[in-house]
């Protein structure tokens, strides 16, 4: 322990009115602090106080005695002399006494590693607590030893867990699973930690099912499927518990669907009615993951995506506004992306992103530049007004962006007619004012605004002359006199502009100034060769003989030559009277042109801080970091040469059930007709006109089949197909449960489906044998006072492998029990026993 330089003295008890008037006089005492300088002997009075613990009585005193060990052990003092009589203290009920030693135990069992094996034994006595929050902290404090070689000593007490009555000590153990994967990464092929993470996902608890989640991705993040492998059973059983998991679970959820490839367009739109409710959150991580999951399920679907930005659009600029400034700017970041996904859809609300004065800079800015975005006729005066009171503002930056916004949206033309024309005559007026920056920014804008509109160019070269005076800034004066040999044959005076240049050449320091000045002079003298002739001589003698720009040099050598050697000085002309113009109104620059194939994987990490920055992770995050979207299951991604599938919204049955027959003799898919009550099913005697012709006798009665316990339908019950369709509808989508039935075999046809459901009441409104599935539409009402009827639509496709029952269950009660749509589902297991597993 450090030594002092004052005085030992006993120190007084913690928390005693000594120790409060110690550091002053006793009319200013100062409050107690355990992060106060150490004196000596104070650790050898903490070892006698903790050597009578046991006998001390006052539980605020145990806690104090040990707080300040612990503030000790915090300010880097060296406590580890009483690591045996801490280990003494950690026998008691006091669960901040025990937190606080097991904190000390691991600091020191990994500074000390030949401490640590007697911190194991405790710990691991300390798993088989009674108290589960008492297992929880030991086995989490036992994974955080960080030592290789307690691993094997760990691993059991981990392994049993797992297991473990308690959500608490469940989820502490998955995460236990990912701290032991850092120290040895081959302990889960050994102790089979990843099977078991998978099969925890049925967890009844939704926190340990969210920790699997979290940890499964991290384990899996560096293999062939970037993360946890999922299929449509995990995907759809994730799905259907989101009500149960909060908000940190939900975006642990949500992040898994784009990576999920739907098996057809019908369940594609039934994941969208599920997450629709999540829309409602205000939590923005969740908001804008749901955002990435529409985007991502409707990446095939035409026209699509711009329904899914219309239906967030809304909420986006709600969270937008009314969050901080922090959320608001990377919330407007992805604004940027979703506009240029889908044009023209934010425009309605352009009045959101008008600049308020309080806001940070860096959300100005990003509004200027979005406003110019988000043009059209109808909103172009109102915006382009907006834009130029900016202009005026003392920020520089933000009186730049302004002009440049303007700039855009003339270059752009999508403000109608007249507009481009408008701001061509406001960034004249933005040249002759006093502010050197509006000046310059102006006049770079007119640059780009007459390569874009040749007919500008009688309003943008009147004030050129005056302007070349008074613009400072190099990048300004490059671009008027760019625009003097463009307007040369506009602008009466303007060899006598340039002339007063040439003459004060050796005062010119920017090399781009001079290249422009020559550039300009030559277009001129093409002009109006006579007044050009002779100080053109002059300034290519000076260029020629600079050296200050290699490129101004070469470019004056060149020129020079070729009009002394070539035949016709009319090349010279041909190569200044290359076009600057781009031609159409609807060309972008090449610097503002965002690649399709940059912007489709940039939307692919949606969400992160790709968006942010504007760039895809790899050119901010390192290769062996790097989490690739990987798209999961393979087995069945969408065949793009397929034929559409039919519209299979879950609330519109109407079309669906026109293609199934009901109850016919023939069942083929044929138009049905009007739906009537359907009697209890009975076994039907054998028709007539059936004979045994081989002598193989009637076929034998299948053995009785009895309804599990716990639901009990009514027999009696009968639907119509118009209260059939009312009684989906009316359930919305969100309160649909949704569960995938495993089957051993593919049924021959629906009767062998339809036969023994009747038997044990459960009805059938609808089938058919479609072209690629077996489709049914059931129900069946429980034998109780409330009598709740249960709707299920029910399809077996016959692509599949192996072969599964995929069910959408609706309940017309208030309670919307899933267990009691999942005892329906133990009914249907309990009839179909012959093809489920």
């Amino acid at each position: 322990m450090p030594q002092h330089s004052h005085h030992p003295q006993q120190p007084p008890p913690p928390g005693s009115a000594g120790a409060a008037a110690g550091n002053g006089s006793g009319t200013n005492p100062i409050p107690d602090s355990y992060f106060t300088e150490s004196r000596k002997g104070e650790v050898n009075e903490l070892r006698r106080l903790l050597r009578e613990f046991s006998t001390e009585k006052n539980t605020s005193r145990r806690r104090e005695i040990i707080k300040k060990v612990i503030a000790y052990m915090t300010l880097g003092i060296d406590v580890s002399r009483l690591f045996s009589e801490m280990m003494l203290v950690i026998e008691t009920r006091d669960l901040v006494i025990k937190k606080m030693v097991y904190q000390y135990l691991c600091n020191y069992a990994t500074a000390n590693p030949e401490l640590a094996q007697m911190c194991t034994n405790t710990l691991t006595k300390d798993c088989n607590n009674d108290d589960p929050m008492v297992r929880g902290l030991a086995l989490r404090s036992l994974c955080s030893l960080r030592l290789p070689e307690m691993v094997e000593y760990v691993s059991e007490p981990l392994r049993r867990a797992l297991d473990d009555s308690h959500a608490y000590v469940r989820k502490t153990a998955v995460m236990g699973i990912l701290k032991l994967y850092h120290l040895d990464e081959d302990i889960l092929e050994r102790n089979g930690f990843v099977d078991r993470l998978y099969d925890m996902l049925r967890d009844p608890d939704a926190s340990v099912v969210v920790n699997c989640i979290l940890v499964l991705n991290e384990l899996m993040a560096r293999g062939p499927d970037g993360g946890m492998a999922i299929n449509r059973a995990i995907m759809l059983h994730l799905l259907n518990r989101m009500g149960e998991f909060g908000e940190f679970g939900v975006v642990a959820v949500l992040d898994l669907v784009p990576r999920y490839i739907p098996a057809n367009d019908e369940e594609g739109y039934q994941i969208m009615n599920l997450l629709d409710p999540v829309l409602r959150t205000t939590n923005a991580g969740a908001f804008m993951s749901v955002i990435f999951a529409f985007l991502s399920l409707a990446e095939k679907v035409e026209g699509m995506k711009e329904q899914i930005v219309t239906r967030v659009k809304a909420p986006l600029i709600t969270m937008m506004t009314g969050g901080s400034t922090e959320l608001m700017y990377v919330l407007l970041k992805h604004v940027d992306v979703l506009i240029e996904l889908c044009p023209g859809v934010f425009d309605d609300e352009y009045r959101q992103f008008y600049i308020r004065f309080h806001e940070p800079t860096s959300v100005k800015y990003l509004k200027t530049t979005v406003l110019a975005k988000l043009v059209n006729p109808t909103n172009a005066p109102d915006i382009v007004a907006e834009l130029t009171e900016c202009v005026a503002n003392t920020d520089t930056t933000l009186s730049r962006l302004s002009v440049r916004a303007l700039a855009r949206i003339a270059c752009r033309n999508v403000g109608g007619e007249g507009c481009a024309e408008s701001i061509a005559c406001r960034l004249v007026e933005m040249v002759d004012l006093d502010i050197p920056h509006v000046s310059s920014e102006a006049a770079t804008a007119m640059v780009d605004l007459l390569r874009k509109n040749p007919g500008l160019k009688e309003v943008i070269a009147p004030p050129l002359p005056r302007a070349l005076k008074y613009v400072t800034e190099n990048s300004g004066k490059t671009s008027v006199i760019f625009l003097l040999g463009e307007c040369g044959d506009v602008v009466r005076e303007a060899p006598y502009c340039l002339e007063k240049l040439i003459d004060s050449y050796d005062n010119i320091k920017s090399p781009d100034v001079k290249i422009a000045l020559l550039t300009s002079t030559i277009k001129l003298f093409f002009q109006r060769a006579p007044e050009v002739q002779k100080m053109l001589g002059r300034l290519l003698l000076k260029a020629t003989e600079d050296v200050t720009s290699q490129d101004l040099h070469d470019r004056a050598l060149l020129f020079y030559r070729l009009l002394k050697t070539a035949a016709d000085p009319k090349v010279v002309q041909d190569i200044l009277a290359t076009s600057n113009n781009i031609a159409g109104s609807s060309t972008n620059f090449a610097e503002e042109s965002c690649d399709d194939d940059f912007r489709q994987l940039l939307m692919q990490e949606f969400n992160t801080l790709s968006i942010v920055y504007g760039a895809t992770n790899d050119n901010f995050i390192a290769e062996e970091n790097q989490v690739k979207l990987v798209k999961l299951p393979r087995d069945h991604p969408l065949d793009s040469g397929a034929p559409p599938a039919e519209n299979l919204e879950v609330n519109n049955l109407a079309d669906e059930m026109q293609q199934t027959s009901l109850l016919d003799n023939n069942k083929t898919a044929v138009a049905a007709p009007a739906p009537v009550p359907v009697a209890p099913t009975v076994s039907a005697p054998a028709p007539a006109h059936e004979v045994d012709l081989l002598g193989f006798g009637t076929e034998p009665t299948p053995a009785p089949v009895h309804a599990p316990a716990g639901l009990s339908l009514n027999p009696a019950a009968a639907l119509s197909g118009e209260e059939y369709q009312s009684m989906w509808g009316a359930v919305s989508d969100a309160d649909a449960h949704v569960i995938i039935l495993p089957l051993t075999s593919l049924p021959a046809s629906t009767d062998v489906v339809e036969e023994p459901l009747a038997g044990l009441s459960v009805k059938t409104m609808a089938s058919g044998e479609l072209e690629s599935e077996l489709k049914f539409f059931l129900y069946g009402q429980e034998s109780s006072a409330d009598a709740t009827f249960y709707l299920a639509q029910a399809s077996i496709s016959k692509t599949s492998s192996p072969p599964e029952m995929f069910l959408t269950i609706k309940a017309n009660s208030s309670s919307n029990d899933r267990q009691k749509a999942e005892q329906f589902v133990d009914v249907m297991k309990a009839a179909l026993s012959s093809f489920t597993q």
